[in-house]
């Protein structure tokens, strides 16, 4: 018998412990009676090796199915060498210790092991599930695992799909070394798959190839060496997605394990399979509608109204015919411009037609004109549609030769479907049997072609468009950063009951493509657009699975997918439908088409090149007229080939009188921002990793995100890799995995484009919120970088779009510190639009004479110092420094003060003698005008009364003396201080003048 492997980590019981035990019990059957046991025949007993000593020796001896019934045992004798081993397809006879052959309907593998059959869990195999639970996170909100193991679907075992981590085990005991060997289906990089081994010491082996490539839709083979000993082996999933749906499970079947030890006997062959020949190692799969039982030499029929899938054990009853089980193609157009509408039954038929209810299939031979040809095809003979020659373009009849001083605008445009195109093929990809059938896939229905019926409904029915290049129109100088090589779009329309799913793959020099966008379920006509960035071959699939679930019936035949047209612009070899003008030579006898220099867009009135204005760039797929130039955004500048605009990490504006100049050169590296960690409803902890490239190397991308999840080793051209100013992807770290490195996983562009830097909140219908970044009691304005991203999905049908606000802040040096918004630590809350605030030291404008001001110190000894400080807080970098402290002469405040005081004195003493000397002058007045109006009141005729000698109170005698003479200021305050002194009486003493001119009293 074959020598069991390690059920888990447990080891089963050895022979030589069996025959130790076996020689104990021997000795005790003759104490109870050993004369009344009978002898043992040969079905008694079974022989068996002892373990193997440190020469590699062993023996063979004969152990009885149950102890006690019999005697006479043969003896011991000594066995084959422990590396002794039996070709596939042998045995090896432990009675004669030699190799002989399988006899028919059996197999046979040698030295090895296979499971092939999954209707349950092997023995052997242990089947876990866990949560990985982070210690930040709350053990009572993680849903349980416990059901989310490998599940086994009869020829196949699947793993689970959510975020819980399955785990299949299997141990075994090599008593050489061998090899491991499996087949899987993995389709879903949404799902962790990885394989290794380890020793019996837990020690994992030195394995590359950990983590297996994703499979697209179709499986793989697997091989790993092993080594003598134990071996324990590990299949383990763990999935996650950001997508709505469930991945898709990976598939297991097929392990085979060589080195397990000898084999003592052969193997039936499995239901539904045969070996007719002796020494077979491998059993054969019978063919459709037939079936064998277990250990079959030969595959039997099934009968009329029964039918079967290859490898069946049973037949099945057939069900009656339905409009489902048929379809309908054209024929080729004849002569006459006719085709024929030809019925067909979905192939392979499993219907009757004799069953009551059943429908027959429609006559065929309805003849119908037959659709045009496609643009750019001319028909011949009405029957044939062929390219028309270059040079010439056509909607679909007749070739006209383009005008003078045009060129046709390659390309592919299929709208009319009656034979399939030499560019295209289709095919069927059959799970079950993991074969692609070229008979059957996609079938072309005029003005549409739709999925055909596979043998199930979980096979792909594929459609292939190859294009070996693009070329585009000769007036378009190509330039490195074009961003377009070629565009595709197709309409398409899905009519499901089921959660059918459409794929659209794309593939680049010959290697195969992964899926670029997916559909679940019904689906109304709709387009969709894909831009090919790089000239090289491609190929571009479509794949339609009706459902993914268990099962070879065909239940949703009906649910079919439809495309309506397929457009390829820019297609090397392609064919035109209308011509646009060229730029032609610059001879005069030349009219050829010839490209313009870089940067320069066609007049279509002169076919001349002009180059475009300054800071605008060139649309490369549409370079006709001046409106080709399309203006750069706000705070960026065009290179010199006008083929994108960038900026150089500067910007300035204007505000309130001042100019406020940034330079961003420090920042402009990658920068990684990774979000908080969130996890799965498994607990699967997780992150968003960023990387930033703000403003890149005058318009090259610095930004780099990849997709490590399928190989670990994976790098370059082989894995996929995402550069753009801003990407994202999924972070998964090391240990939760349990690897050497972290896990990244679904890269995804968020900035292809650069739109323009500006402190304004809105750009091109992109909105930067000022609310989700409060400011604060920071005065200066963020600077906005607005990006666009030209990938399209079906949620963001214009492509995502990210703003990152520079924020100025004198404590964040360096890098400083990106944020997202506290409402959405993700940094999108629609999936669609991201924000960040990018806050940093480098963030601020350069500093200007506006940002500092002067002190000036104290009067010391004759000498005064200016020093110059920044404004606090200071919110400027770089730009000028701040001036060199001065040193003054100057006069201390002592002196001065006493100057002060005395000029201050004298100027008091001044004015009070002004003031008492207009005082006494203002009395005078008063008295000399009472004096006129006295007179004035007088009788002409009256004499004026005497005067009386005496002075009167009063007046002053010095008053007339002062009005008589001329005197100086000093001479009048001097006889005004001078005056007589008064007598005891009251009456002042004058002295009286004489007259010079002898006065009379007449004349008084």
């Amino acid at each position: 018998m074959l020598l069991q492997p390690l059920s888990g980590v447990m080891h089963v019981c050895h022979p030589f412990v069996m025959f130790k035990l076996w020689l104990f019990v021997v000795p005790t059957l003759n104490v109870v009676g050993l004369d009344n046991l009978r002898v043992c025949k040969e079905s008694d007993y079974h022989y068996e090796y002892t373990e193997c000593d440190s020469v590699g020796s062993r023996w063979r001896v004969a152990v009885p199915h149950t102890p006690g019934i019999c005697t006479g045992l043969p003896d011991p004798i000594r066995g084959t060498e422990c590396s002794f081993s039996c070709k596939a397809g042998e045995f090896l006879d432990m009675k004669e210790q030699m190799c002989k052959q399988c006899a028919t309907g059996t197999y046979s593998l040698g030295t090895g092991v296979r499971i092939d059959e999954w209707d349950e869990l092997p023995p052997g195999f242990a089947n876990m599930a866990t949560n990985l639970v982070s210690e930040d996170m709350n053990f009572d909100s993680v849903e349980n695992c416990t059901m989310s193991k490998w599940v086994p679907m009869g020829d196949y075992i699947a793993s689970n799909r959510d975020e819980c981590t399955a785990t299949l085990v299997y141990a075994v005991n090599l008593k050489q070394s061998g090899t491991v060997s499996f087949e899987y289906f993995y389709p879903d990089p949404s799902i962790y798959f990885e394989f290794y081994i380890q020793n019996d010491q837990c020690q994992a082996a030195d394995v590359d190839s950990r983590w297996m490539k994703v499979t697209e839709n179709e499986w793989q083979t697997n091989s790993v060496q092993l080594n003598r000993g134990n071996n324990v082996l590990y299949w383990k999933t763990t999935a996650f997605s950001v997508k709505a749906k469930l991945p898709k499970p990976v598939l297991l079947r097929n392990i085979m394990i060589t080195g397990v030890a000898y084999t003592s006997e052969c193997f039936p062959c499995n239901p539904g399979t045969y070996a007719s020949n002796p020494g077979t190692s491998v059993c054969s799969i019978c063919p459709r509608n037939t079936f064998t039982s277990k250990g079959a030499t030969g595959c039997q029929e099934c009968s009329k109204e029964q039918y079967s899938e290859p490898g069946s054990a049973s037949c099945m009853q057939r069900p009656p015919c339905t409009e489902k089980d048929y379809f309908y193609t054209h024929t080729p157009c004849n002569t006459d411009g006719q085709t024929q509408r030809m019925y067909k039954w979905t192939e392979p038929k499993i219907c009757s037609e004799d069953t009551e209810g059943a429908v027959k299939l429609p006559a065929s031979g309805t003849k119908t004109p037959c659709p045009p040809c496609n643009p750019g095809y001319f028909q011949i003979n009405s029957s044939v549609c062929e390219p028309c020659p270059y040079g010439s373009y056509s909607n679909g009849s007749v070739c006209t030769k383009c005008p003078a001083g045009t060129e046709p605008i390659l390309g592919l445009e299929y709208k009319w479907w009656n034979v399939l195109p030499s560019d295209m093929e289709t095919s069927i990809l059959n799970v079950e049997k993991d074969e692609y059938e070229k008979t059957g896939g996609w079938v072309v229905a005029e003005d549409h072609i739709f999925s055909g019926a596979g043998s199930s409904d979980r096979d792909y029915i594929i459609l292939t468009l190859n294009i070996a290049g693009f070329r585009p129109p000769q007036s378009i100088t190509q330039v490195s950063e074009n961003r377009e090589i070629g565009q595709l779009s197709f309409v398409f329309e899905m009519l499901c009951t089921e959660a059918c799913e459409l794929y659209f793959m794309v593939g680049m020099d010959g290697r195969s493509g992964g899926v670029v966008e997916s559909w679940v379920g019904q689906q109304d006509k709709q387009p969709y657009h894909y831009i090919i960035q790089r000239n090289s071959s491609v190929s571009f699939t479509w794949a339609f699975q009706r459902t993914s679930q268990h099962g070879t019936e065909r239940r949703f035949s009906g649910d079919i997918a439809k495309i309506y047209s397929v457009n390829v612009t820019n297609v090397m070899d392609g064919v035109s439908s209308y011509c646009l003008p060229c730029a032609l030579g610059s001879s005069d006898s030349s009219s050829l088409c010839t490209s313009c220099p870089p940067g320069n867009y066609i007049d279509k009135a002169s076919s001349s090149c002009f180059e475009c204005p300054v800071n605008t760039y060139l649309e490369s797929h549409r370079p006709y007229g001046k409106q080709a130039c399309v203006s750069c955004g706000p705070g960026t500048k065009s290179n010199q080939v006008h083929s994108l605009c960038y900026n150089d990490c500067k910007f300035i504006y204007k505000h309130d009188n001042r100019t406020f100049r940034y330079d961003f050169s420090a920042l402009k590296n990658a920068t990684s921002y990774s979000s908080a960690a969130s996890f799965t409803p498994k607990g699967l902890k997780y992150y968003r990793e960023f990387q930033i490239g703000l403003c890149g190397n005058k318009g090259t991308k610095l930004a780099t995100c990849i997709d490590n999840v399928t190989d670990i080793r994976i790098s370059g051209a082989d894995s996929k890799t995402v550069t753009s100013f801003i990407c994202q992807a999924t972070i998964v770290s090391s240990e939760v995995m349990g690897y050497k490195t972290v896990v990244s996983s679904q890269p995804v562009s968020l900035a292809d484009q650069l739109l323009g830097v500006t402190i304004q909140t809105v750009l091109n219908n992109i909105t930067s919120p000022e609310k989700i970044f409060p400011r604060g009691n920071n005065v200066l304005r963020d600077v906005i970088f607005f990006y666009r991203s030209t990938e399209t999905t079906q949620v963001c049908s214009t492509g995502r779009a990210t703003t990152i606000r520079m924020r100025c802040d004198p404590l964040k040096v360096g890098s400083g510190v990106i944020s997202a918004p506290s409402k959405c630590p993700e940094g999108t809350c629609d999936g669609c639009t991201f924000h960040f605030l990018w806050e940093s030291a480098e963030a601020c404008p350069l500093c200007t004479e506006m940002d500092f001001h002067e002190i000036a110190s104290a009067c010391i000894h004759g000498i005064q110092k200016t020093t110059y400080v920044w404004q606090q807080p200071k919110l400027c970098k770089d730009g000028i420094t701040l001036p060199e402290e001065t040193v003054g002469i100057c006069t201390t405040m002592d002196f001065w003060l006493k100057v002060g005081i005395a000029v201050g004195i004298c100027a008091a003493l001044l004015l009070i003698v002004i003031t008492c000397y207009f005082w006494k002058k203002n009395q005078k007045l008063e008295y000399k005008y009472s004096k006129l109006v006295i007179n004035a009141n007088m009788k002409e005729s009256e004499l004026p009364a005497a005067d009386s000698c005496a002075i009167m109170e009063g007046e002053d005698a010095e008053d007339d003396l002062i009005f008589l003479s001329k005197k100086t200021l000093f001479g009048k305050i001097k006889s005004f201080t001078s005056k007589a002194h008064r007598t005891s009486d009251g009456f002042d003493s004058v002295p009286l003048k004489p007259s010079s001119q002898g006065i009379t009293d007449m004349d008084l």
